[in-house]
């Protein structure tokens, strides 16, 4: 693997992010949960942590990492298409596991679309089981959050 490193998201970064996102067919919400105002205040929340993958200075990976006091989540995560298969994505989540045991979380939990069968292979691979007991419920007050 190339020379990555991982480290946070700094708030002046909105625009890489964005256009990771686009890149690695990521869908967002410019309008409501992901404009830059709302990352940048995400961003200064003591149990988020924006974990970017960084290569020759250009942000190629990131993940969000969050907890509630009692679970942690693994979000958004994503990769360049020209840095899949290198072990990119699984090192992000090892990096968002280190950050919510240092928080004291000790479960850690996804969400992943029943389409997206990378990204389920990928958890599975990273000793994560997947738990078919659940259904997802939602209710947004606006269709862009």
């Amino acid at each position: 693997m190339e020379n990555i490193i991982f480290r946070r998201l700094n708030p002046n970064e909105y625009e890489d992010l964005i256009e990771l996102w686009s890149i690695a067919n990521l869908p967002f919400k410019p309008n409501g949960r992901d404009t830059e105002e709302n990352i940048i205040k995400q961003l200064k929340v003591a149990n988020n942590a924006f974990i970017v993958a960084e290569c020759s200075d250009n942000i190629i990976g990131v993940v969000i990492a969050s907890h509630n006091g009692r679970k942690g989540w693994i979000n958004r995560l994503a990769v360049h298409p020209g840095y899949r298969k290198k072990g990119v994505a699984s090192n992000l989540i090892k990096k968002a596991e280190e950050f919510l045991q240092e928080q004291g979380i000790k479960i850690f939990a996804a969400l992943v679309e029943d389409w997206n069968f990378q990204s389920q292979n990928l958890f599975e691979k990273n000793n994560y089981d997947e738990f078919k007991g659940i259904h997802y419920f939602t209710k947004r007050l606006d269709k862009e959050i």
